[in-house]
């Protein structure tokens, strides 16, 4: 079943998971934090799937590269010129 509270975000961005919600939680445990749209999910490193850390982790760096490729820090170039640059590494 599911539960709900309420808390609020404090002027450090701390916020307090009250307490009938650390149930299961011990003090210096990670938890990763997933924001998609108005969504904030929490979820236990513990408990979290390899799997999926490694699908966040590549979404994280294609994100970050979309952000580059929008201020237009890359090179645009043919595949023949591409191929020559990979022969230079």
């Amino acid at each position: 079943m599911a539960s709900i509270a309420v808390t609020k975000m404090s002027s450090k961005g701390q916020v307090v998971i009250p307490a009938e919600m650390r149930k299961g939680i011990k003090e210096g445990e990670q938890i990763i934090i997933i924001k998609a749209g108005n969504q904030i999910i929490m979820e236990k490193v513990s408990k979290f799937s390899k799997k999926l850390k490694e699908d966040l982790i590549f979404a994280k760096r294609t994100e970050e590269a979309w952000k580059r490729y929008d201020k237009g820090e890359f090179v645009e170039m043919d595949f023949d010129e591409f191929m020559k640059d990979v022969k230079k590494w």
